[in-house]
């Protein structure tokens, strides 16, 4: 729940990056079943929607897919979102891309979309692990397997919708981070069955693991300012 909020030409969420503080998010029930949608919102003078999410009975939309339907872009410091909407941005403060080089590094609308549910298939990847091992959950490929599954059919969708020179590229950021969750996905299999249980602090100052979160962010803000966006944290 936020803790702060402040509303002005920036919007500060002070609150643990959704992405990140994957203690917060329920434990695995061992299904790569979605989150249930409950709404749209819906902002006057924009075309495209953000879904909503009931949690005990209060609606709740994703920072990332606000920032996508009102073209803010999204910053992280600690334990802050810093959410900047367009009209907020001064000469003095960005210098932002000329037309013709905007144009160049948009990405699709097919594209962007299935980049965005690759993303979020991945990112509910990561959250399942992190809630098993932080709550001890007995970590297996039964359940493991599905959510490897869902997430690859996402990434197939990307690799068939990404059509421009820009889509492309950000198709092999979205395919390093696959592969990186991959990897640490792996890795604590096969530490599960070597040891009878792993300690809860494993993801803390893990290497791997703030390589993937940086990725992550790096992604949503690709998608939120729907052009590519190189990353070192994605390679």
């Amino acid at each position: 729940m936020p803790a702060v909020v402040r509303i002005s030409a920036i919007l500060v969420v002070s609150l643990p990056l959704i992405a990140s503080a994957q203690s917060r998010q329920p434990a695995p029930g061992y299904s790569a079943q979605p989150r249930t949608q409950s709404g749209t919102l819906v902002i006057t003078g924009q075309q495209e929607q953000a879904p909503i999410t009931r949690i005990n009975g209060h609606p709740y939309v994703d920072i990332e897919s606000l920032a996508r339907i009102t073209h803010a872009t999204v910053r992280y410091v600690g334990n802050q979102i810093i959410f900047t909407l367009p009209n907020a941005m001064t000469p003095n403060s960005a210098q932002g891309p000329s037309s013709a080089e905007s144009a160049t590094s948009q990405l699709s609308g097919a594209f962007l979309a299935a980049e965005i549910e690759a993303l979020t298939a991945i990112r509910e990847w990561r959250v399942s692990l992190v809630n098993a091992v932080q709550y001890q959950y007995p970590i297996a490929d039964t359940w493991i397997a599905p959510l490897r599954r869902f997430a690859d059919s996402k990434m197939q969708l990307a690799a068939a919708a990404a059509t421009t020179e820009p889509d492309q590229k950000t198709l092999e950021l979205l395919r390093n981070e696959f592969n990186n969750m991959q990897q640490e996905s792996d890795n604590l299999v096969a530490m599960r069955a070597r040891v009878s249980e792993i300690r809860p602090d494993t993801f803390d100052n893990n290497p791997q693991d703030q390589k993937i979160l940086a990725c992550q962010r790096a992604l949503a803000q690709v998608a939120a300012s729907k052009q590519f966006q190189d990353d070192p944290a994605c390679h």
